[in-house]
C-alpha cells in the first residue's frame, strides 16, 4: 500500500506521481516514502506508459530528509541503515534509467532530499514564485546530501560550481536556479506548471531513443573536467587546508562532503552512490550530527511555536505591532531601528538632539546602501524602510508606539528617567520594554508606572544581524506581556528565548565567563595567541581577547563598578575575577579596546590587526599549561556558569539554553549549545573534568549541586 505517493494516469497515457504525506503539512524522506517509492518502482515496471509527472499536493513540493530517524540513527544499526540509504537510491536511479522522461514539476520549497528527488528526474519545472527555495542545506545540521545529491551536483554544474551548494548549504530562488543550470524552465502558475511538464513528456516520448540525463549519455564529460583537470587539481590541493581553516577541525560534515564530491567524480556512477551512502551513514550516526539537528531543527522549532510561552499565552493570538519607539539612536538603538524598519515597522528613534537621532538613522540608510549596490534591493525598497524610520528629540512624538525598546546607556538613573518621560506620553495598554544587558529588569521596572507591563528585550550587536532577543521577565511582568514581547521578536524574524530575572540575566553572565577566563589566562602568563587559537580550534568565533577589545574594556568596568554598587545596596559582597586586575591594569595603560584605538590588540592603519606586542612586557609569559587546559576552560567557563543559570532557573529550558548560547554568545555550534555540551562529554566525564580544572585553576569550574546530580543519577540534560 502507497502511503505517501498516489498513483495517476491521464488519458495522454503519461503518469503522475503525487507525493501527499498524510501525516504532516510537508512531503519528507522517511520510511513511508521509501516503502511507497518502492511500490511505485514495482508497478510502474510491468505498465506502459509515455512519461512521468512528479508533482506535490502539498503547499511546497518535498521538505528533505526525515529527521527523526536521523536523529535516532544508532551505530549498531549502520549496516541496515545503509543498506536502507542504497536501496532508496536505487529507486532514485531506477527513475532516471528506465527510459522515458521524467520530469519534476516543483510548486514549492525542494530542499534536501526534495532537491535530490527533483534531480533524478531528466527535466525540472519551477514556479516562479519567491516561496519557492531549492538547495541542500544538509551541512549546516552537520550531515551531508545522502540521496545522491554529492553525486549528481557534480556531474550537472562540474565540482567548482557544485561545491557552494554543498558545502555551504546554498539556497536560490527559482530565477537563480534557472541561471545556474539547476532547473531548465520557469512557470507562472500552477496550471502552466503542469502544462510545461506534460509538453516535455509528449514531445520527448516519441523518441525511440531512451531519455537520459546527461551523466548516462555516450560521451558525457564532467562540466569544468574531473579532479585530474589541471584547473580542478590546484583548487582541490588547497581545498582541505582551506576546509580545515573554517572548520577547524570541528565540523566533519564540510570535509565528508568534499571527499564524496572529489572520489565520486573519480568512478562509476553505482560507485560513487555506495562512497556517499558510506560517509552519510557516518555522519548521521555521529555525535555532531545529532548535536545540530538537536539544537537546530527540534530546539528551534519548539521555540519558534512558542514552546517557551506558558499555556495562557502559548496560542495568543497578538497583533502584529505596527509602531514602536526606540529610545537612544547609538549603535543599539540604531540597529534595532533597522531590524524593525525592515519588516515593516514604524519606528520613531529618539535621541537628546536630532542631530543625535539623525545620525541613528543615518546607520540605516548605509547599510542600505551598501546592499542596493550590490543589487539585493531596488531604491524603492531602500525609500520604503528609511521612510519608517523617524527621528526625533521630542517625547511627544512616541504618542502612539504601541511599544517602546530603551537602548540608553548601562546606568540606572538615567534609564529610570527615560521610563518615566517616555510612559507620560503612551497609551494605558502599551508596553516599555529595556535593551539592557545587565541590570535587572525588577529593579528597572520600579520607575514604571505600570510594572506588568515592563519587560526586557536584550538584543545583541549588531541588532539588525544578530538572531537572538533575550526577553528577561521582571518579577510583576505579567503572563500577557511576555507573549506580545514574544510574538513581537517572531514578528521581526529574530528568535527569542525566555529567562527570568538575574543579574546579567543569562547571555551577558555566561558571556562575561568566556571574555574573564581569556583574560585571566592572560594575567597568568598564558600566550595571547595560544588563548585565541584555542578559543578558534575549539569552534569559537571570535577569541577571547579580540571580542574584549571590541566590546571595550572600559564597558567591562563600568559593569563591575555598577555591579559592586547595587550589591553594596543588598548588603551583599561582589565576587571578584583574576581577570579584574589585568582589565585594571590595560585600563591604567589606556588600552580600553578597538574604540580607544588599541587593546589587547593594536590597530594599525590600512593593515590587518595584531596582538599588542607590549603584552608580553606587561604580562610576562611562564610555563605554558597544556593546550587542551586552555581550550576547554574558555568552553567549561561558560557551560559550568550555564548549567549555574538553569540550576538557579533563570533558564527556564534546556533547549533555549544551546540557543541562547550559540545564537547570542557565540558558544560553538558543533557542541548544539552550551548544555548539549555538558550532554554529549557526559555529565560523569564532564563533572570529573571541572573537578580537575577546580584543582588547577579555581572554585569558578566547581561542579554545581545539579551537575552532581546528574553525574549520580547516569541521566542527561532534557526538556521534559
Amino acid at each position: 500500500m502507497m502511503k505517501s505517493i498516489r498513483i495517476e494516469k491521464g488519458s495522454d497515457n503519461i503518469v503522475h506521481l503525487i507525493l501527499d504525506n498524510p501525516n504532516a503539512s510537508a512531503n519528507v524522506m522517511d520510511g513511508d516514502f521509501t516503502d511507497s517509492l518502492r511500490e511505485v518502482v514495482k508497478q510502474l515496471q510491468g505498465e506502459e506508459y509515455r512519461g512521468i509527472i512528479l508533482r506535490s499536493a502539498k503547499s511546497t513540493f518535498f521538505a528533505g530528509g526525515d529527521l527523526n530517524g536521523l536523529y535516532a540513527a544508532k551505530r549498531e544499526d549502520a549496516n541496515e541503515f545503509f543498506r536502507e540509504c542504497q536501496a532508496l537510491k536505487a529507486d532514485l536511479r531506477w527513475l532516471e534509467t528506465q527510459g522515458k522522461p521524467v520530469v519534476a514539476a516543483i510548486n514549492g520549497a525542494a530542499l534536501g532530499g526534495g532537491w535530490e528527488l527533483a534531480l533524478s528526474c531528466h527535466h525540472r519545472i519551477a514556479l516562479d514564485d519567491r516561496k519557492v527555495k531549492i538547495g541542500l542545506p544538509e551541512v549546516t545540521l552537520g550531515l551531508l546530501p545522502g540521496g545522491g545529491g554529492c553525486v549528481r551536483m557534480p556531474r550537472l554544474l562540474g565540482l567548482q560550481n557544485a561545491l557552494p551548494y554543498l558545502l555551504e548549504g546554498k539556497q536560490v530562488n527559482p530565477q537563480q536556479a534557472l541561471d545556474a543550470g539547476l532547473i531548465h524552465q520557469l512557470a507562472s502558475n500552477p496550471e502552466e506548471l503542469i502544462d510545461h511538464a506534460r509538453a516535455f513528456v509528449i514531445a520527448n516520448s516519441e523518441s525511440e531513443e531512451p531519455t537520459l540525463q546527461p551523466w548516462d549519455q555516450p560521451g558525457y564529460r564532467m562540466p569544468g573536467g574531473d579532479p585530474r583537470n589541471p584547473k580542478n587539481a590546484q583548487l582541490l590541493a588547497a581545498a582541505p587546508a582551506m576546509l580545515i581553516q573554517k572548520t577547524k577541525g570541528c565540523y566533519p560534515a564540510p570535509e565528508a562532503i568534499l571527499s564524496v564530491a572529489v572520489e565520486g567524480a573519480q568512478v562509476d556512477f553505482e560507485t560513487a552512490t555506495r562512497i556517499e551512502s558510506r560517509y552519510f551513514v557516518e555522519l548521521a550516526c555521529g555525535q555532531v550530527a545529532k548535536n545540530m539537528i538537536g539544537t537546530f531543527w527540534f530546539g528551534l522549532n519548539a521555540i519558534k511555536a512558542g514552546a517557551s510561552l506558558p499555556e495562557s499565552v502559548r496560542n495568543m493570538k497578538a497583533a502584529p505591532v505596527k509602531k514602536i519607539g526606540v529610545l537612544g539612536a547609538g549603535m543599539m538603538g540604531a540597529g534595532i531601528a533597522y531590524a524593525c524598519a525592515s519588516k515593516g515597522v514604524e519606528v520613531v528613534l529618539k535621541d537628546v538632539s536630532m542631530a543625535a537621532a539623525e545620525k541613528g538613522k543615518a546607520y540605516t540608510q548605509k547599510s542600505l546602501q551598501k546592499r542596493l549596490d550590490r543589487g539585493r534591493m531596488d531604491q524603492s525598497q531602500m525609500d520604503a524602510v528609511l521612510d519608517r524610520i523617524q527621528p526625533t528629540d521630542s517625547a511627544a512624538a512616541l504618542e502612539g508606539c504601541e511599544l517602546v525598546i530603551e537602548a540608553v546607556f548601562e546606568e540606572r538613573k538615567l534609564k529610570a528617567r527615560v521610563t518615566e518621560e517616555t510612559e507620560a506620553v503612551l497609551a494605558d495598554d502599551a508596553l516599555f520594554a529595556s535593551n539592557t544587558s545587565t541590570l535587572p529588569i525588577t529593579g528597572l521596572a520600579e520607575a514604571s508606572r505600570r510594572p506588568p507591563q515592563f519587560i526586557g528585550l536584550h538584543f545583541f550587536s549588531p541588532a539588525e544581524k544578530m538572531p537572538l532577543v533575550e526577553i528577561i521577565c521582571g518579577e510583576q511582568t505579567s503572563e500577557e506581556t511576555l507573549g506580545r514581547a514574544y510574538a513581537f521578536v517572531l514578528q521581526i524574524g529574530k528568535t527569542p528565548i525566555v529567562v527570568n530575572d538575574s543579574r546579567g540575566f543569562f547571555t551577558s553572565r555566561v558571556f562575561g565567563c568566556f571574555t574573564n577566563e581569556g583574560i585571566a589566562m592572560l594575567g597568568e602568563g598564558v600566550n595571547p595567541a595560544t588563548i585565541e587559537n584555542a578559543a578558534a580550534q575549539a569552534g569559537f568565533p571570535v577569541g577571547p581577547l579580540a571580542v574584549s577589545d571590541e566590546v571595550s574594556l572600559t564597558l567591562m568596568s563600568k559593569i563591575r563598578q555598577q555591579t559592586i554598587a547595587d550589591l553594596e545596596v543588598e548588603g551583599k559582597a561582589a565576587p571578584s575575577h583574576p581577570a579584574d586586575k589585568v582589565i585594571d591594569h590595560m585600563l591604567e595603560l589606556g588600552r580600553a579596546g578597538k574604540a580607544a584605538g588599541g587593546g589587547f590588540y593594536s590597530y594599525p592603519e590600512g593593515g590587518p590587526k595584531h596582538l599588542w606586542q607590549g603584552l608580553a612586557k606587561e604580562f610576562p609569559q611562564g610555563e605554558q599549561p597544556p593546550f587542551d587546559d586552555v581550550r576547554e576552560r574558555l568552553l567549561f567557563a561558560m557551560a559550568v556558569e550555564t548549567l549555574r543559570c538553569y540550576e538557579e532557573q533563570v533558564l527556564r529550558s534546556v533547549r533555549e539554553a544551546n540557543i541562547g548560547s550559540i545564537f547570542g554568545i557565540g558558544f560553538p555550534p558543533w557542541t548544539g549549545g552550551a548544555l548539549q555540551y555538558v550532554n554529549q562529554y557526559g555529565p560523569a566525564e564532564f563533572a570529573a573534568r571541572a573537578r580537575e580544572l577546580t584543582s588547577r585553576y579555581g572554585e569558578r569550574f566547581h561542579p554545581p549541586a545539579l551537575l552532581r546530580q546528574l553525574e549520580e543519577s547516569g541521566q542527561q540534560l532534557t526538556d521534559k
